[in-house]
């Protein structure tokens, strides 16, 4: 070996021994400042925090985010934490609002409970005279008119008031034959007892056919009297009332039995009002109900059932039923329409929600019950009698269990948009998995 060659090999290992010394000096260095590290770390104070998993969709979409974001309608996603992702299909059924939304919505709970629920069946009725103060004036025997004194229909008339004068050779006949028995007792005074009883029994009988023909008593006995038969005959109003019908014209001719004058007393009338029938067993007699009609408005009036009637009618669905009132002044007009309000028995305390609180759905009715803040459940329900304002619940819902009252259709519409995008969420995830696999296979 030369030298030279000896040189260069010298020089070939010292440098192979300093880059050795120097790769192992920074090996040393870097596996003794790890534990300076982590004496460091463990120096500081442990804050356990409740930790985000990720961001859902406000409207219930299945994409969700690791970031906070907005939707396009500009609203925030919300933060799920650990423990609150959905764990059970019942929890899946859930609807989450933050609070900042259920304050924007607007959204009022209120417990079901206990109560009398009033309700009020609301009808519209027709004012009719009352049938039992309703008269007719049709003279028994032929005749003619000489004379009204009542001329006019809806004229008001008083009991005893003269309507009409008739003449008629019936009656003219009949009250000759009775001043003739009339005169005949007088003079068989003297006579023996079978001479007066036949003239007694003749002068009864004109009498009775006088009567018979509605002839008044101070008539015949102003006829007794004088003795003096006369060609016309009074008629007389038979009560107080008005005249609602007038067929009586001056100088015609009327036959027996015709109806020559309708005359109705309106100080109490009648309601003919319209009942539904799957309310009609909520009415019975003697219930009492408020009238209002649109001539006198802020004016009640206070009527009672006092029959319902056997028939329906089989084109409106309903049963007439008849209320009576007094009508003090005449106020009430026959024909006049009036909204009828029948105050509807209390079956007692019964479990009851906010009518508002009923979401209706073609065949099912559901309420959302807020089981913690921000947290609500649909639940379908059976429901009883309707009130007012509160409706009866018979399942699904307990005593005490919030409902949401206000705001609760978008609520719901929320729920369906969730149940509607998990649906779809769930058929795409299969595919989504698969594609997933593919590029990690690629």
């Amino acid at each position: 070996m030369n030298k030279a060659t000896a040189i260069a090999l010298a020089a070939v290992v010292a440098t192979a021994l300093g880059a050795g010394y120097w790769l192992g000096t920074k090996g040393t260095f870097g596996h003794a400042a790890a534990p300076a590290t982590q004496v460091a770390t463990g120096t500081e104070p442990t804050k356990k925090e409740r930790k985000i998993l990720f961001y859902r969709n406000p409207m219930g979409l299945p994409d969700t985010s690791q970031s906070p974001k907005k939707d396009e309608m500009g609203m925030d996603y919300i933060p799920v934490y650990e423990g609150e992702e959905d764990a059970s299909p019942e929890t899946a059924k859930q609807v989450r609002i933050s609070p900042e939304k259920i304050q924007k919505l607007g959204v009022r709970t209120e417990a079901a409970s206990l109560r009398d629920l009033a309700r009020s069946i609301r009808v519209v009725g027709r004012v009719e005279a009352d049938e039992r103060l309703t008269y007719t004036v049709a003279p028994k025997f032929e005749g003619w008119i000489e004379k009204l004194h009542v001329n006019t229909t809806g004229q008001t008339v008083g009991k005893g008031q003269p309507l009409l004068e008739v003449y008629s050779p019936e009656l003219v006949s009949a009250q000759k034959e009775y001043a003739i028995a009339q005169q005949g007792q007088r003079d068989l005074k003297n006579a023996n007892s079978e001479a007066q009883s036949g003239m007694k029994q003749l002068a009864e009988s004109s009498l009775t056919r006088l009567r018979n023909w509605d002839i008044s008593d101070e008539q015949i006995q102003a006829l007794s009297k004088s003795g003096d038969s006369k060609r016309t005959l009074t008629y007389r109003s038979p009560a107080n009332g008005i005249v609602m019908e007038k067929k009586a014209v001056q100088g015609m001719r009327f036959m027996p039995g015709e109806v020559l004058y309708q005359i109705a007393d309106l100080s109490a009338v009648w309601i003919i009002a319209d009942v539904f029938e799957q309310d009609l067993a909520l009415v019975k007699p003697g219930q009492n109900a408020r009238v209002k009609v649109n001539a006198y408005p802020g004016k009640e009036f206070s009527a009672k059932v006092i029959y319902v009637y056997p028939t329906l009618n089989a084109q409106t669905r309903t049963v007439p039923v008849r209320l009576e009132l007094a009508n003090p002044g005449g106020l009430l007009k026959p024909a006049m329409y009036a909204d009828v309000e029948l105050a509807a028995t209390s079956r007692g305390k019964v479990l009851t929600v906010p009518a508002s609180a009923v979401l209706h759905g073609g065949t099912r009715q559901t309420v959302l019950v807020e089981l913690a803040e921000g947290r609500f459940e649909p639940r379908e329900v059976k429901l009883g009698v309707q009130g007012n304002d509160y409706v009866e619940v018979l399942e699904g819902v307990g005593e005490g269990e919030k409902v949401v009252v206000t705001a609760n259709f978008l609520i719901d519409s929320e729920s369906n948009l969730k149940a509607a995008f998990s649906g779809m969420g769930s058929s795409q995830a299969k595919p989504a998995a698969t594609t997933a696999t593919a590029h990690e296979g690629h």
